[in-house]
């Protein structure tokens, strides 16, 4: 009896392995709501699991609360395409996650695929630089190392000064702000990267001076020398707080140097960045 029951349960053919459960007998109500706790990349991976995770995983309340809270508002002023928010829920998260233009090309917004945090980043092209039209000081050069594939490259000046701002209905909570500069003119020679450090010079004897201040009354101040040639930095300006989400906030940037006591040049400037304070982080942490 004993060798009768052995060859039952090794028996992987028989009625005991059929009686064994499967991930695919889970129900997707409840493969969903184990997802919706997961970040949307192993949403994803898992997706790829069986027919059952992959439909549990375009719930559209899974994705829903990946989406920033006042998403609907960002895609009427981003996309200006009041169709897609017919779309399903991973969709619209899929659509936002891509870099999308604003502002006649000149700004940027994407959604963090892990977090769904708000990212965005202004071209050179719509901060106000000082001599940015007299071409013995500025001039805008081609990249490929920009996403907006230009930056504004400064020969030689006495006053270094570039300011901006931004109006936009940011979700609630913190964001890291940065500038995206580079000392040195990089070029390809024969295939390779190479900088060119030829008008560098000056950012050595005084600091540059940030400054951030929101429409609120948040105000940040800081400074620090600019240094490693031939590598694209984020100097962090500092850190902003949204408390209300159905409120636009304006934020006011600045980056400068304006002790005339000696000439400065040879940077690059490409283009302000703002992330939300985890992702910022990670990027300072980068740099």
């Amino acid at each position: 009896m004993g060798a009768s029951l052995s060859g039952i349960s090794s028996d992987p053919d028989g009625d005991n392995a059929l009686s064994k459960p499967r991930l695919g007998d889970i129900p997707e109500s409840c493969v969903a709501s184990v997802l919706m706790y997961l970040d949307p990349p192993e949403i994803c991976s898992l997706a790829r699991l069986n027919r059952a995770f992959r439909g549990a995983s375009s719930a559209d309340f899974i994705w829903e609360s990946k989406l920033p809270e006042n998403y609907r508002v960002i895609v009427d002023k981003v996309l200006e395409e009041p169709k897609v928010l017919n779309l399903g829920k991973k969709e619209i998260y899929a659509r936002l996650c891509r870099p999308n233009s604003f502002d006649g090309g000149t700004k940027e917004i994407w959604l963090d695929k892990r977090t769904g945090g708000v990212c965005l980043s202004i071209s050179s092209k719509a901060l106000m630089i000082t001599g940015i039209d007299d071409r013995r000081y500025w001039n805008h050069i081609s990249t490929e190392e920009s996403r907006f594939h230009t930056v504004a490259y400064l020969q030689q000046i006495w006053w270094f000064e570039v300011d901006g701002e931004l109006e936009f209905p940011f979700p609630a909570g913190t964001y890291s702000v940065f500038f995206r500069v580079q000392l040195g003119k990089s070029t390809k020679r024969l295939g390779r990267r190479v900088c060119n450090p030829e008008h560098v010079h000056g950012w050595d004897i005084k600091p540059v001076h940030f400054q951030l201040t929101t429409s609120d009354g948040q105000r940040v101040v800081s400074q620090c020398h600019v240094d490693n040639p031939g590598n694209w930095i984020h100097y962090h300006m500092g850190d902003f707080v949204v408390g209300n989400p159905d409120a636009s906030t304006k934020i006011k940037f600045s980056m400068t140097q304006i002790d005339c006591t000696h000439t400065k040049g040879g940077l690059c400037v490409d283009c302000v960045l703002i992330y939300p304070s985890g992702v910022g982080k990670l990027i300072n942490s980068l740099s």
